[in-house]
Order: structure tokens, then sequence, then C-alpha cells
């Protein structure tokens, strides 16, 4: 896989949507034995310990040029929206947590605009807000009547959870030039992952595993760890690398794209109105690409 080439760029980016796009439903299921706190720890454990085999080689990889960097990564980028997602999903569905998740390349460019001062063209302006609507509508078509704001509070962990990304994904674009994808994904997960194993010790999971369907609860939480955590993390990491950082996080745009496609896949019918919002959302991101000297 060349990742020079823009054709391989957007493979990686529809394969990032694909595997994020069910990280939804395994948090629900995980919730479903588990507190919101549980899931989120033992996602950020259970992922620390898939890393243990690639730290051994790259360990000393941390210096005191990107331990800072490493630590934003880390704790803002993946442990703190690990915890903010899992306690919105007690209270608000995965359609409303879809279009606020959309919000991440938006936070990625204002971020990287007042803080990083990188540069962007107009023409990808227009595109992220292409991509942000055509998610908007193409979330809200195939949901209507599920956007319940009244739990506001809850809603807000979320916009907090994406404004964590657009800092972590600047950071790694900008600081972390001399770290390759895997690296930055494992050793992010050096000093995370401990802390969350240590939350596990003092959380009750006597009365957690009574639960029926524990063990399945923790099979789902495994599958988030392996798959939403392990290899998207790396994927997203290395796409970051090769393209822009508001490219890389328009893959919020399309993860809605693949709920239609689940939905198909199930037997449900699919409407003209969310074929047009999908071409919406792909001229978004197609934009948002569109020129090499954009460095944002």
């Amino acid at each position: 896989m060349d990742l020079n080439k823009k054709q391989w760029q957007w493979a990686l980016l529809f394969i990032l949507a694909f595997i994020w796009g069910t990280s939804f439903i395994l948090m629900k299921k995980g919730l479903q034995s588990f507190s919101n706190n549980q899931v989120a720890s033992f996602r950020i454990f259970l992922t620390f310990l898939f890393f243990l085999p690639l730290l051994k080689s790259r360990i000393n990889k941390i210096n005191r040029g990107n331990i800072k960097s490493l630590l934003i990564v880390g704790f803002i980028g993946n442990a703190i929206p690990a915890y903010l997602f899992t306690k919105a999903q007690t209270r608000i569905d995965s359609s409303l947590a879809g279009i606020l998740s959309s919000l991440t390349p938006l936070f990625t460019l204002i971020i990287g605009l007042l803080i990083y001062k990188s540069h962007v063209k107009m023409i990808n302006i227009l595109g992220l807000l292409l991509g942000f609507i055509g998610a908007v509508g193409l979330i809200y078509k195939s949901n209507p009547g599920e956007f319940d704001l009244s739990s506001g509070n809850y809603t807000l962990f979320v916009v907090a959870a994406t404004l964590c990304y657009g800092i972590s994904v600047n950071e790694i674009k900008h600081k972390l030039t001399d770290l390759d994808g895997v690296s930055i994904a494992a050793l992010s997960f050096v000093f995370i992952g401990p802390v969350a194993g240590f939350h596990l010790l003092f959380s009750d999971l006597g009365e957690s595993f009574s639960q029926p369907g524990a063990l399945e609860s923790l099979g789902y939480i495994t599958i988030l760890s392996l798959f939403s955590s392990v290899f998207a993390v790396i994927m997203f990491n290395i796409l970051v690398k090769y393209t822009t950082a508001i490219f890389a996080s328009s893959v919020t745009y399309i993860i809605p794209i693949f709920a239609i496609l689940w939905g198909l896949f199930d037997g449900e019918k699919i409407m003209m109105e969310e074929i047009l919002w999908i071409f919406v959302i792909l001229i978004g991101v197609y934009l948002v690409n569109k020129s090499k000297l954009v460095d944002v």
C-alpha cells in the first residue's frame, strides 16, 4: 500500500470509517454489563496489552523532545475521549453521537489555525462545511425523530471529545514528525494503559461480572479495543503522517455512510435522498484533500 498515492489514502480513509463506524454499537454492548468508566478503562487497558509486543523495540524512542507530545496524544487523544464517549452513550443515541463526532474536522481546522499556525485554502474550508452538512443530512434522514437534545449535558461530552481529537491530530501532524504511526500509537498507550488498569482494580468488577452476559459484553469490549483502538489508531496515525490533519479527521463524515450500508445488508432500503447526502459527503471530503499545498 503506497500511501503517497491518492487512491490508497482514500482506501485507508474508508477502512477507518468502516471500523470506527462499528465502535458505537460495541460500546453500547459493553455498557449492558459494565459501567461507562469500566468500558473505557477496559478498552484502554486491553489496547495497552495488545501493544506490548510492539513496545520492546520502540520504547527507547521516547525522549525529551517527544514525551510531551506523546502524553498529549495518549491522554487528550485517546484516554479522555474514551471516557467521554462511553459517558455520553449512557444517555444519548448513536445517531446523535455520530452527528456530533462530525465536529472533529472543524475543531481540527480551528485548532490548527489558532494554535499550530497552519494554513488552509478556502476550497478546503468549503469541503469541511459540505462534509458536515452531508453527514448531518444523512443521519437525520436515516433516523428521523431520534434526536433528543434534552440531555444537553451529555451531548457536551461528545463535543468535548471531538475537541480533544482536534488537538491530538494537530499534535501528531506538527510535533511527532520523527515517529512512525505505529510507534506513536504504541508509545502513547504506555502512559495511559497502566492508569486504566489501576482504575479497573478499584472499580466494582465483582458486581459487574455477576451481571447476565458479562463475558459477552467483555468480548465486545475486546473487539472494540483490538479493532477500533489498536488497528484503527495505527492506521489513523499513518494517514495523518501521509496526508493532512483535516483530511484524516474527515473520516467522521464517512462513518454515517457505513451505517446506511449496514442497514442495506440487514434488509433495509436506501432512499434517493440518502444517496444524494452521500454524494455531498464525498464531494466535501474530496475538496478537503484537493490541494497539495494545504498543510493543516
